[in-house]
């Protein structure tokens, strides 16, 4: 089977996108993937046996509207031309889409027509997202617009992907039939994601968060509460890891807390090498804000401290209280710096609280991984390609 995967988005840093394309490689397809590439990348790369194309170089700096819908839409007239032109040769036979942006899918208007099965992948419900991102407002002209965008996509494909099931149930309510709808957290890779060995040899205690830098993420939030226990914990230091239009505002925050020695801001790293990194913090911190996106998009990154055995401290989102409770993860209020600097004091204070919820949160893991649920992806692509499921568990 010939599968292609388009993704706006690095594939080197994208789990949900590299799980999807090294499993079906697994099952003996070829898999090619289209994304986007950094500066001084190659065009082309086979990476693990994917092959990827970078057709298209992206700096995560947008802050209007007009730049970030530029960036994109040029993203997906590049996209249709290059799946086109591969699809002419070698005939895809399925097309697994990953937004945002849901409209990406029309990329794959060429190779619908001649047949081949159309997986719309939801990461993050774009109106929401846009919401998020530029503060539009639920009834705003646009809002309504990218929900006429929303149900179109999902109508144009075979099928629809969404990352979590509070969101799934939103898109039932709005866009899409139930049957036609498959829920799929992003569930970590345990290749890549297990108890490293720890190599850390000096004694500084490392919070860490990697991930991209917008506004609801609420790392302003985190940095603010670090600065009131900075003193009281002297050999204590927050390091991020991750890009984003923010990500400036952030250098300036850390620098008019006088923090520059204690809050290191650095760039993306591969997925293997960032897995490295999380497994020697002490402690790993999601806080992000309680917004109608943020407090609805769910956050891989917890699943993968878990699987690394760092204790975490989350917000209290309306996702995260959904999925989880105290007895895995340490919860602080939303946007509550006192609340989130008590819950970094007493997970660097109470060693037994930090094993208690590390070893509660390790069961929970090992019946949410990939190898779990991957059943239910593969299962999904026999009945939409009708390939024998045998062949997967042949391989």
């Amino acid at each position: 089977m010939k599968i292609c995967m388009i993704a706006y988005t690095f594939y080197e840093t994208d789990n949900r996108v590299m799980r999807y394309a090294e499993e079906m490689l697994k099952c003996g397809n070829h898999v090619d993937v289209i994304a986007l590439k950094k500066r001084g990348q190659v065009f082309y790369e086979n990476i693990d046996g994917v092959n990827l194309f970078r057709i298209q170089e992206r700096e995560i700096d947008e802050k209007g509207r007009l730049s970030y819908l530029f960036r994109i839409l040029r993203f997906l007239l590049k996209s249709l031309w290059f799946v086109t032109k591969k699809h002419l040769r070698i005939h895809y036979d399925l097309i697994h889409v990953h937004s945002v942006p849901d409209f990406e899918v029309f990329a794959a208007l060429i190779p619908k027509l001649m047949g081949a099965k159309i997986i719309l992948d939801i990461h993050d419900i774009v109106p929401e997202f846009y919401d998020s991102k530029f503060n539009s407002g639920p009834n705003s002209i646009m809002f309504k617009l990218l929900v006429l965008v929303e149900k179109l996509s999902i109508e144009f494909s075979d099928h629809v992907i969404v990352s979590n099931h509070i969101w799934a149930k939103r898109l039932k309510s709005r866009s899409v039939s139930s049957e036609k709808c498959t829920t799929i957290i992003n569930y970590p890779d345990n290749s890549i994601f297990y108890k490293h060995k720890i190599t850390k040899t000096n004694d500084r205690v490392v919070i860490i968060y990697p991930g991209t830098i917008n506004w609801h993420q609420g790392l302003d939030i985190a940095i603010n509460a670090f600065t009131l226990i900075k003193d009281k914990i002297p050999n204590c230091d927050f390091h991020i890891y991750g890009e984003g239009p923010l990500k400036d505002s952030l250098v300036d925050l850390v620098k008019r807390r006088g923090l520059e020695q204690r809050v290191f801001i650095n760039e993306f790293l591969p997925l293997k090498k960032i897995a490295s990194v999380m497994s020697n913090a002490d402690i790993g911190i999601i806080p992000k804000r309680n917004d109608s996106f943020g407090g609805e998009a769910f956050s891989t990154k917890t699943l993968e401290f878990m699987s690394l055995g760092v204790p975490i401290i989350v917000s209290r989102t309306k996702i995260d209280n959904y999925y989880f409770d105290e007895s895995i993860v340490k919860f602080f209020e939303p946007e509550n710096e006192q609340d989130l600097a008590e819950s970094m004091m007493l997970l660097i204070k109470n060693s037994e609280f930090r094993e208690t919820i590390t070893s509660n949160a390790l069961k929970f893991i090992n019946k949410n991984t990939w190898d779990v649920k991957k059943h239910i992806y593969l299962d999904l692509v026999d009945l939409l390609v009708g390939i024998d499921k045998q062949k997967h568990y042949s391989i």
